[in-house]
């Protein structure tokens, strides 16, 4: 059992930048060569690697990005997890199914989702009754947040998902004080509770993910005495962000690097610009590194109110995967990526696909400076293999939306 003083789960969530910086530095080579040496998944992927060469994170750009459908293949030729998991230690006790499929490795009494720090941010504490309507069912996030009550001392009601006037009868009878789910059946459950006339008054915490949370759905619980905070995780890689303080951008997880980079390739953002965020898991058992998640986001400047120290992410923002067929021919952000690196004057640019009399339209808006004269049109065919409306257009002028291609079809 964890002693718990103070605020903070542990120590590690208030370092110094120059201390969090100076493990991370250290620790990479060491998981880099893991991966390499110990593992049969990363082989190719790092076959041309110096682990001693990958000392920060922006060394980690050297790497190639890991997507789900190379895990997903991988998984076929070297069942269960594709050779990720290092191959001299296996401590997996559960294996967990995700849409693909893609399985996932779990492991009983090691919080390995590192979902105690977040419950703990929101205020759970041992001997408080935890009601979890996360799945149990193959996907791991009801083991996962389970795993991290326990680590705390927490109760849980293995609830699930579904039931829900056996829910409330549950919360009413056990006298439920959290919550943890999906953002929107805690309502379902209290709207079922006042129907039968219940008393849910226990409820005060709500721990939620897995789906958007809505500022009228978090003024409903907030008007109901219920605190609701949320977390950003994956089935592959656990807990990511966690928020700390309510509609303040959310706090990496210690257990995490992230990166936000151009979508479709591993190429870094400008601060504050939203890309896709790429996932190294800093666990030797399972190192996924440099993992694509999909999901769009932005660094967030500054560090939060509640005083841990680590760097912060806006939330989500929307997902990477923007290609679209552009009559019967796919345009993909790489291929966007590759234009503007062919032509380093350009700052940024933007495909928009529209309709005109119903035929596919593109158009390529590019910033560049107003001097600018160059004609692109050969230049941007030669790697998209289609006719385009090139507009140019002042330098900032474009949304920072960390969309590439806008589909207004």
């Amino acid at each position: 059992m964890v002693e718990l003083k103070g605020d903070f789960f542990n120590k590690e969530e208030i370092r110094s930048h120059d201390t969090r910086l100076s493990y991370i530095n250290t620790f990479l080579p060491k998981l880099i060569e893991t991966a390499k040496i110990k593992t049969l998944g990363f082989k190719e992927n790092l076959e041309a690697i110096n682990p001693k060469d990958i000392k920060t994170v922006e060394d980690l750009q050297k790497i190639p990005v890991l997507r789900k459908s190379e895990l997903s293949n991988k998984q076929k030729l070297f069942p269960p997890f594709g050779g990720f998991e290092r191959t001299e230690q296996q401590n997996t006790t559960h294996f967990f199914q995700s849409p693909g499929p893609i399985y996932e490795p779990g492991t009983r009494g090691s919080d390995w989702g590192r979902f105690a720090p977040f419950l703990y941010a929101t205020g759970v504490r041992k001997g408080m009754v935890l009601q979890n309507c996360f799945s149990y069912h193959l996907t791991p996030a009801g083991m996962m947040f389970e795993e991290g009550a326990l680590k705390l001392g927490t109760k849980v009601i293995p609830a699930g998902t579904g039931q829900t006037e056996l829910q409330a009868k549950a919360a009413s009878f056990l006298k439920t004080n959290v919550y943890a789910g999906t953002p929107d059946f805690l309502l379902k459950i209290l709207e079922k509770g006042d129907e039968l006339n219940l008393d849910l008054t226990n409820i005060k915490i709500a721990c939620v993910g897995g789906g958007p949370l809505f500022p009228d759905l978090r003024k409903e619980y907030a008007d109901r005495g219920i605190k609701c905070m949320q977390s950003y995780a994956t089935a592959d890689l656990g807990n990511i962000a966690l928020e700390t303080v309510e509609n303040e951008p959310l706090i990496i997880d210690e257990g995490v690097i992230v990166e936000i980079v151009f979508p479709g390739t591993g190429e870094h953002v400008g601060p504050g610009e939203i890309g896709e965020i790429l996932v190294t898991s800093l666990n030797l058992d399972y190192p996924l590194i440099r993992f694509a998640t999909g999901d769009m986001s932005a660094f967030a400047p500054g560090k939060s109110k509640c005083g841990r120290t680590n760097t912060r992410i806006v939330g989500w923002r929307g997902r990477a995967d923007q290609a679209a067929k552009v009559k019967g021919m796919f345009l993909r952000p790489e291929q966007i990526k590759e234009f503007i690196s062919r032509n380093k004057e350009i700052l940024k640019v933007r495909a928009e696909i529209s309709l005109l009399n119903n035929q596919d339209d593109l158009t390529i808006k590019i910033e560049v400076n107003p001097d600018n004269s160059f004609d692109y049109t050969s230049n941007l065919r030669d790697i998209i293999n289609l006719r385009a409306n090139i507009i140019k257009v002042k330098p900032n002028s474009l949304p920072k939306d960390g969309v590439v291609i806008d589909d207004k079809r």
